[in-house]
C-alpha cells in the first residue's frame, strides 16, 4: 500500500476521473480532486466519502486553483480537466474545444512547473486521446505513429495533440517530467448525458452522443424490438475499454519509472464495429429476435477506425486490459433497468 503519496486529479468527478480516484484510493494513495462539475452538473461519486479523498469544487482557471495547489503540494498530477464530449461537441463547440482546453492546459502546466521548481511535484500525467490518431492509416496504431501521422482534422483532436506537445515543451524547457496516456473509448458505469450536448433525434429517441454504448442501449430499450437507428453504416471500429482497466493502466503509469517522459496507448486490444456492438446489446435485450437497424446520416468527424497497438504498455508496464465488452454491456443494461434511467426526454 502507498503511504503519504498525494495525487491531484483535475476533473476527479468526471467519468474516467471517478474510476482513477477509486483505483488510487484502493491502493493506498491520498487523492485530492478538483472539479467544477461543468460537464454533467453536480453529482455524487462513490469515492466522495473516502477518508483519504479531499475534493475542491473549483475551476482550474480560477486563482483559487493555484492557492490550493501550493497548499496541498501534490507529488503527482493527473490532468483530466477539459472541455470534452462526444461527436456532437466536435461540431457544436469547434472553437471552444480548442480555446478553452488550451487555457485549462496552460494554467495547469504553469502551476505544475511552479510545483516542480519548488521541489515537491515529481511528475504530471497528461490525458490525451485516441483522437490524436484521427488521420492515421496504420493499424493497429503504435505510439510512434504520433510522429508521422497527419494531424487531426477536428479541433478536439488537435487540442489533445497540443497537450502532448505542451508536456514535451514543459520538460524540454523546465525539466518537468511527464507521462502521456491515450485511452481508447472508455466504457462503464458513470457516463451521463453532458449538459452541453446538442439535442439530436435518432428515430424517435434523443441521442446520448457523448457515449456510443449507452446511446445504443438507450435506443434498443426504446425500440420495443423494432429496427434501431445507427449513425452511418455501422462499420466504425472502436476498442471499448472498461474504466476499471483504464484506471489500472493509469496507476501503473504513475508507479513505473519506465513511464517517465513516455507515452502509452491504454486500451483493450480487440475492436468491435458499431454493428457488432449493437448486435451484442440487442441479443441481451431481445434474445432470439432478429436484429434490424436503420442507418442515419453520419458525422464529418466520425472516424471509421480506432485500433491501437497495445504492446508497449504490456511490455513496459505489464498492463493488459482484461474486462470483456460483453461483461460491460450486461453491467450497463442492468444499471439502466434498475435505475430507470432510460432517456427519452
Amino acid at each position: 500500500m502507498k503511504k503519504n503519496i498525494k495525487v491531484l486529479i483535475t476533473g476527479s468527478q468526471g467519468f474516467i476521473g471517478s474510476y482513477i480516484s477509486d483505483e488510487l484510493l484502493r491502493n493506498g494513495y491520498d487523492v485530492v480532486g478538483a472539479d467544477n462539475y461543468s460537464k454533467y452538473g453536480k453529482l455524487t461519486r462513490g469515492h466522495d466519502n473516502h477518508p483519504n479523498f479531499k475534493l475542491y469544487e473549483m475551476d482550474v482557471l480560477s486563482s483559487d486553483f493555484r492557492k490550493m495547489f501550493r497548499n496541498e503540494k501534490p507529488d503527482y498530477v493527473i490532468m483530466l480537466a477539459a472541455m470534452i464530449g462526444g461527436i456532437s461537441y466536435f461540431h457544436k463547440y469547434a472553437y471552444d474545444l480548442l480555446a478553452t482546453n488550451e487555457r485549462i492546459n496552460a494554467q495547469t502546466f504553469d502551476t505544475c512547473i511552479e510545483g516542480h521548481k519548488e521541489g515537491y511535484l515529481k511528475r504530471v500525467l497528461v490525458y490525451s486521446s485516441s483522437m490524436v490518431f484521427e488521420n492515421t492509416e496504420t493499424y493497429p496504431t503504435p505510439e510512434t505513429d504520433i510522429l508521422v501521422s497527419p494531424p487531426p482534422s477536428s479541433t478536439y483532436g488537435f487540442s489533445k495533440l497540443a497537450i502532448e506537445y505542451m508536456a514535451k515543451g514543459a520538460y524540454e524547457q523546465y525539466g518537468l517530467p511527464f507521462s502521456i496516456i491515450r485511452p481508447f473509448n472508455c466504457v462503464g458505469l458513470g457516463e451521463e448525458k453532458a449538459l452541453g450536448d446538442e439535442e439530436i433525434t435518432s428515430g424517435n429517441v434523443k441521442l446520448m452522443l457523448s457515449h456510443v454504448l449507452p446511446d445504443i442501449i438507450n435506443k434498443t430499450l426504446h425500440s420495443n424490438g423494432e429496427p434501431i437507428h445507427i449513425l452511418g453504416e455501422g462499420n466504425q471500429i472502436r476498442c471499448y475499454t472498461h474504466g476499471k482497466d483504464i484506471a489500472v493502466g493509469t496507476r501503473l503509469v504513475l508507479e513505473s519509472e519506465k513511464a517517465i517522459n513516455n507515452d502509452f496507448n491504454i486500451s483493450i486490444a480487440k475492436g468491435h464495429s458499431v454493428i457488432e456492438l449493437s448486435k451484442l446489446v440487442w441479443e441481451q435485450i431481445y434474445p432470439g429476435k432478429e436484429f434490424k437497424y436503420v442507418s442515419d446520416k453520419a458525422y464529418e468527424y466520425d472516424v471509421i477506425k480506432r485500433l491501437p497497438d497495445v504492446s508497449k504498455a504490456k511490455e513496459l508496464l505489464n498492463f493488459e486490459a482484461t474486462i470483456p465488452l460483453e461483461n460491460t454491456i450486461v453491467e450497463l443494461i442492468t444499471y439502466f433497468k434498475e435505475k430507470h434511467t432510460v432517456l427519452n426526454d
